[in-house]
């Protein structure tokens, strides 16, 4: 398929102190990175207090998500920027703390449950459908309102319209755009008692965010009690106990989970959606093959999802691309060697999906939007070898089924709804605040389609 080149953000050029680095990453960790890394297999940075590896070797990724992940656990220094929304999250912990909370958020996502959950999110693409509107249309925002709705109706079985929930989304659209991926806690050792420098936006949001949050896990607590309380992702999780200790989350852990869950099911939707739907608009003969899928289902149940191929490789596709994530950091518990290179304890190593995912001597076309190249020999020895939007592993993302549903339902639902165009004067510069968006938004041209899903 012949595909418009998509937007790029340009690489850093020559070296630069630690300060101008820092200063670059906190404003967009994609062009602070030379250009060297879409090539190199391994790459070392050092500081003054650290060294971080970024590694994009396939097998030495393998080794620190798949083979030994618990000799590799997430870094702190990520945890600085994120903690104040978060808290103690699954996504920020190790050990056992970490492995207790994934005996209890695990069974909610399987299999069964996203069967379960799948009237929910059909809802929320339709609602989508019905908001969207003729014109001129910043489809981020519209994004970022269908996949709130999502994880509202499957978490707590109420829509984005219900007063709780608009706040938590008005707020959070505040938070992701203040809040650089990390702060200068990441960059220098700060003791523990030293403030970790978080704007007082960032810090204001993310604490209107929780109090809202932890309303909406009260009241579900209460109902649980009462036997009053839906058969959704909430009271599956909150009514979960761990397998080997008995103990349910109480309502501080469920509020660190939900916050994640909201980072995690809205702005990674978020950010692959909108960037799909440019991605089709750029791609007239891609968008009216989705168009076709969609059309060949009206009102598509849990088991007909694999019958959106297509579909769901210009999703697949997209993560590629733009995968919400950009970059994982993991951690050195003891000496490693990486090929000639000595990993001292406590080394930072970087697992760059970013990179990964258009890497020059991995991938075919490695810039090029080709939603057909995993029927290829390459595009499918690079799923396996040299693809983690979700990460990998272990620690892969508990709801990557779900967002795999979630996406090309979602994408289905309004490209069988309306054709959308790019406005030339419009073009997107990716940048990565928390994940991976439009600097300045995603603009498209919006019409409605004689025939709608």
């Amino acid at each position: 398929m012949t595909a418009k080149q998509p937007p790029k953000p340009p690489s850093r050029e020559g070296r630069v102190s630690l300060w101008r680095y820092a200063k670059l990453f906190r404003q967009d960790i994609l062009s602070a990175q030379p250009a060297k890394l879409y090539r190199a297999w391994m790459a070392e940075f050092r500081t003054p207090f650290f060294r971080s590896y970024l590694v994009n070797q396939p097998d030495l990724v393998e080794e620190v998500l798949k083979a030994r992940p618990m000799a590799f656990p997430k870094s702190e220094r990520i945890g600085e920027g994120l903690r104040p929304l978060l808290g103690n999250s699954v996504f920020l912990t190790n050990g056992e703390t970490w492995l207790r909370q994934r005996r209890i958020i695990d069974p909610a996502f399987e299999g069964g449950r996203l069967r379960d959950t799948f009237p929910a999110m059909k809802a929320a693409g339709r609602a989508a459908v019905a908001r969207m509107r003729e014109g001129r249309v910043e489809v981020e925002e519209e994004m970022s309102h269908a996949a709130a709705d999502v994880i509202f109706r499957t978490l707590f079985s109420i829509p984005i319209e219900h007063q709780i929930a608009a706040q938590v989304f008005t707020h959070f659209r505040a938070y992701q755009r203040s809040q650089p991926i990390l702060n200068l806690a990441a960059f220098l050792p700060l003791p523990r008692w030293m403030p970790r420098f978080h704007r007082p936006a960032t810090k204001r949001s993310a604490k209107v965010i929780r109090r809202l949050i932890a309303q909406l896990t009260t009241d579900r607590m209460w109902s649980i009690e009462a036997g009053t309380a839906p058969d959704d992702l909430a009271t599956k999780i909150m009514t979960t106990p761990d397998s080997q200790t008995g103990r349910r989350f109480d309502t501080q852990e469920m509020v660190d989970q939900v916050a994640i869950f909201f980072l995690a099911g809205h702005e990674t939707s978020a950010s692959a959606l909108s960037w799909a739907l440019y991605l089709l608009a750029t791609n007239p003969e891609a968008q009216e093959r989705v168009a076709s899928e969609a059309a060949a289902m009206p009102d598509p149940q849990f088991g007909d999802m694999a019958k959106l191929r297509f579909t769901r490789d210009v999703f697949r596709e997209t993560l590629r691309l733009y995968p919400p994530v950009p970059m994982m950091v993991r951690e050195t518990t003891c000496p490693e060697q990486f090929r000639d290179r000595k990993l001292r304890k406590g080394s930072q190593v970087v697992l760059s999906p970013w990179h990964l995912h258009r890497h020059e001597r991995l991938w075919e076309q490695p810039d090029a939007f080709d939603p057909d190249r995993y029927a290829t020999e390459n595009g499918k020895k690079c799923l396996r070898e040299a693809y983690m939007p979700f990460s990998a592993g272990k620690r892969v993302c508990t709801g990557a089924g779900f967002a795999m549903v979630e996406g090309p339902l979602l994408l289905s639902q309004l490209v069988g709804a309306f054709r959308f165009e790019p406005l030339p004067e419009d073009e997107p510069v990716p940048v990565a605040f928390l994940t991976v968006r439009a600097k300045d938004g995603i603009r498209l041209r919006v019409t409605r389609r004689s025939e709608t899903v």
